[in-house]
């Protein structure tokens, strides 16, 4: 038994906090998933241009705030001085782009679950890897794992803190194969994969599980109670929501 296969994750994780039911990636959407039943959020997390770790998901600020152009091209301070709820609700908002420091501080002394996941901005990977476990370090919590599309931000973090759990993520098992999948996470000790809603098999999932590799599944569009009971019935460990509230 690999040493990162002892830890189970939450059946049920927020995607972006509950990106359904508040802006995406902010402190409101987090304090919602928790006050609704969740155990765990899961964030993402790149750095502005002063190195500062911050939750947006995009490469760049016009999805999501009210602002324009390449996340790293902004610094901490400008970025959070746009508005990040105004997308969600069609007017102006105090919501802001929070920091990493901000949220952990908050999980923590919620004593729950964070699943950050490392979405780097463009050759700037080893940086936001480097930048992000300084913040971990410094607030000591162990209640948190690190997933990425990025094969090179998750070997670069397991390579700096050995010991911290990571999963890879693969949206396209026609670009790497489940077998292919398999031997990277073996390799790097990845504890988990998470997959696309649209390439869940019980054959996919049961050649991860005898691997001992726990399978995660997300989806374009929010996952009901019915296919999230389904899935954990073949052994899937943990569902991505966007509103849980039929959950509980």
């Amino acid at each position: 038994m690999r040493l990162n296969s002892k830890f189970i994750l939450p059946k049920l994780i927020g995607h972006r906090g509950v990106k359904d039911l508040k802006p995406e990636n902010t402190l409101e959407s987090i304090i919602t998933a928790f006050d609704l039943g969740l155990e765990c959020v899961e964030i993402d997390v790149k750095v502005s241009k002063d190195n500062i770790p911050l939750l947006l998901h995009d490469d760049t600020l016009d999805r999501t705030t009210n602002g324009s152009g390449l996340v790293c091209n902004f610094t901490f301070d400008e970025i959070n001085q746009l508005d990040a709820g105004y997308y969600f609700y069609k007017s102006n908002t105090e919501i802001k782009v929070p920091s990493l420091t901000s949220v952990l501080d908050l999980v923590k002394k919620k004593q729950k679950y964070l699943n950050i996941e490392l979405k780097p901005n463009k050759k700037y990977e080893g940086l936001n890897v480097k930048k992000i476990l300084q913040e971990i370090k410094q607030v000591s919590y162990d209640k948190i794992y690190f997933s990425s599309f990025d094969l090179s931000s998750c070997v670069s973090l397991k390579k700096s803190a050995p010991h911290l759990l990571c999963g890879f993520l693969n949206d396209d098992f026609n670009k790497v194969n489940i077998n292919e999948t398999i031997d990277i996470c073996k390799k790097y000790n990845f504890f988990s994969c998470g997959i696309n809603l649209n390439f869940f098999s019980n054959s996919i999932v049961n050649q991860f599980v005898e691997n001992e590799i726990q399978v995660t599944v997300y989806a374009d569009n929010n996952i009901c109670e019915v296919q999230a009971q389904n899935l954990w019935s073949n052994k899937v460990t943990s569902i991505f929501v966007d509103d849980p509230r039929e959950y509980f």
